[in-house]
């Protein structure tokens, strides 16, 4: 997303934040089954999310480098993503696309995963979050690191494992409702300050929506910091009220305490891309984040506990409430 935060696009309106190791491997048929397993939810009640296990999908992220557009940490973990996906019954589709990082003047092939979970009624609830990382560490303190690519365990890993938990329990509990998974490529390719160079995985996927339209998403973006605190993000605010709304009553009912009333900055963000095409968007985010976009983004800074506020309400959102 860009830090030009105050920078208001032009929007239409539709009528209508350290986490304990835990041990948990990525190995195997056996392990997938037994997590499928654990997952099953007992009628009437909603499934549990894992947050040990979501941690350790942002490990498996990281642990490929960082996945700035061309690198091959990015090609390995665009691997992996799909592989993983299909791997919990998900219908994937990757789309192809090219764009210019006007920070380096090049040309790059980019790819959003988009994986479709099937449940009883459609149209599909999109969940979507960007998993490429930046290639300059271009607010690093050291200005020696500013021409670094930066790990991105916060901004980038962090909502993809979320969503990553969240498809793996919907293998196992089919939703009442489709999920369309989104996951961005070209978020983070911008030059400082630039609002429209940004987001670009989420501007070519309002274009060419694949496989159908949606109604509605939520997107997630840095909400795994150790100290996190989610405000009310205000293209959120101004465009999805409802939804935006809908999803804090969750929280208070959970007691999930990251969310908070407090009125947060405007934030151009993918979730804008998809509100100009009339999509109800909300941005569930931290941006607040000593970290952003400087070497140090790494998964110490990070937690568990954080992956875990913002899974549960997901899944309640997603499943209902007790």
């Amino acid at each position: 997303m860009s830090n030009n935060s105050f920078q208001k696009p032009v929007v239409m309106v539709r009528e209508s934040k350290q986490h304990k190791q835990s041990g948990i491997k990525l190995t195997g048929q056996v392990l997938f089954l037994f997590l499928l397993l654990s997952g099953t939810a007992i009628y009437g009640h909603p499934p549990e999310f894992i947050r040990d296990q979501a941690f350790a999908y942002l490990e498996k992220q990281c642990s490929f480098g960082p996945r700035n557009p061309g690198s091959e940490g990015a090609a390995e973990c665009l691997k992996w993503l799909t592989t993983t996906l299909r791997n919990f019954r998900a219908e994937v589709y990757l789309q192809n696309f090219e764009a210019i990082e006007t920070i380096t003047g090049k040309k790059h092939k980019l790819t959003n995963v988009i994986a479709l979970l099937p449940g009883d009624s459609n149209p599909p609830i999109m969940l979507c979050a960007h998993w490429d990382t930046r290639s300059h560490a271009d607010r690093d303190p050291d200005p020696a690191n500013r021409n670094k690519p930066i790990l991105g365990a916060n901004d980038g890993a962090s909502g993809v494992a979320v969503l990553l938990e969240i498809a793996r329990i919907a293998a196992a509990s089919p939703p009442p409702r489709s999920l369309l998974i989104a996951l961005w490529d070209g978020e983070d390719m911008g030059r400082s300050g630039e609002s429209e160079e940004f987001c670009l995985g989420s501007k070519y996927w309002a274009e060419h929506q694949i496989p159908e339209p949606i109604d509605e998403a939520i997107l997630l973006d840095m909400i795994g910091d150790v100290d996190l605190e989610i405000p009310v993000e205000q293209f959120s605010e101004l465009n999805a009220p409802r939804l935006r709304e809908r999803l804090w009553e969750i929280a208070e009912k959970l007691e999930l305490t990251a969310f908070t009333s407090a009125r947060g900055v405007p934030v151009f963000d993918d979730h804008v891309r998809l509100q100009r095409v009339g999509i109800q968007a909300v941005n569930l985010i931290d941006f607040e984040y000593t970290y952003w976009h400087t070497i140090e983004d790494t998964p110490d800074k990070c937690s568990a506990e954080s992956l875990g506020q913002v899974g549960r309400l997901l899944i309640g959102y997603i499943y209902g409430v007790e």
